[in-house]
């Protein structure tokens, strides 16, 4: 693959990591006292013109 591809599917997938870390966070906050739970967690990642549509799922522990 190309240099180009490799540096737009990195910066890509960092901003999908540092966004997603922030909303996961925010949420836990306004929820309160989450410890002792865990929470189902599932992404879907599609690029439409490539048919492409990609689950990842698993949980997250709760937080105080």
């Amino acid at each position: 693959m190309s240099d180009d591809f490799n540096m737009t599917m990195r910066k890509f997938l960092k901003q999908v990591g540092v966004t997603s870390q922030r909303a996961i966070e925010d949420a836990m906050r306004e929820a309160g006292d989450t410890a002792g739970r865990r929470f189902a967690v599932r992404a879907v990642l599609t690029i439409e013109e490539l048919g492409l549509e990609h689950v990842v799922e698993g949980s997250i522990a709760g937080a105080r």
